[in-house]
């Protein structure tokens, strides 16, 4: 089976770490390396982290030397991987128990390097685990196929649900970026000519936050796209 490194930032979240955590070792692909970056929590998360690095060799916390932010949490993950796919979760969100399974495989004959899936949502205080969770029909529909130019206007692509190829790509780094180096990431690998597609069966699942914590709105990611594009381009990844 491919290896997947699944990168996963963390920042004061151990309310619920543990749910997103088991949601990658409880993935019927199994061959996973969970490399978790630790950006200086204050309540306990990397304590955490290291009892089920205990329970399970797949997880592979480390904690920054300093607190940086989500993109370079997540860009020294990513620098440790070792996986043909690299796939995203954050810390308060879950896969369902095929997502990886499923997209692997989709992935294979998808005929592009990045491919991505619908996703539910849920609210943000629940507490199950993704193993029992059960579809409500909150679903965010992602579109079969997208290009660059369907991405400046908006960011189709659900960060938890995003793989890219590294064999094809190489490691490919998240612009440092205060916002959305995500999207920033998505653009880059699609300005240099790679198209996007889904797998359209909701396969993760994303807790829901305080109205006006996240832009998601297509004029909101407009904006974004010039300032995600000019420092993609500044530092070409």
């Amino acid at each position: 089976m491919p290896l997947v490194s699944v990168i996963m930032p963390v920042h004061n979240a151990a309310a619920t770490l543990g749910p997103a955590v088991r949601s990658v070792l409880g993935q019927t692909h199994a061959d996973v390396e969970l490399l978790i970056t630790d950006d200086a929590s204050s309540d306990g998360s990397m304590e955490l982290l290291r009892e089920l690095a205990r329970q399970d060799e797949r997880v592979l916390p480390e904690a920054a030397a300093q607190q940086g932010g989500a993109a370079k949490a997540r860009n020294l993950a990513i620098s440790r991987a070792k996986g043909d796919y690299v796939a995203f979760l954050d810390s308060d969100d879950m896969w369902l128990p095929t997502k990886l399974e499923k997209q692997v495989a989709f992935a294979g004959t998808a005929g592009t390097p990045l491919t991505f899936t619908s996703y539910y949502k849920m609210e943000a205080e629940h507490a199950g685990e993704a193993a029992d969770f059960e579809p409500n029909g909150r679903v965010v529909w992602a579109p079969e196929h997208v290009n660059y130019r369907d991405m400046l206007v908006q960011d189709h692509i659900g960060a938890l649900t995003a793989m890219y190829d590294r064999n094809a790509l190489g490691t490919r780094l998240m612009p440092d970026m205060p916002k959305r180096q995500d999207y920033g990431l998505w653009l880059s690998i699609m300005r240099d000519g790679h198209d996007a597609r889904a797998l359209r069966e909701p396969l993760a699942v994303y807790r829901a936050h305080q109205a006006g914590s996240h832009l998601s709105v297509p004029r909101s990611a407009r904006a974004l796209a010039g300032a995600a594009w000019n420092s993609v381009r500044k530092s070409r990844i």
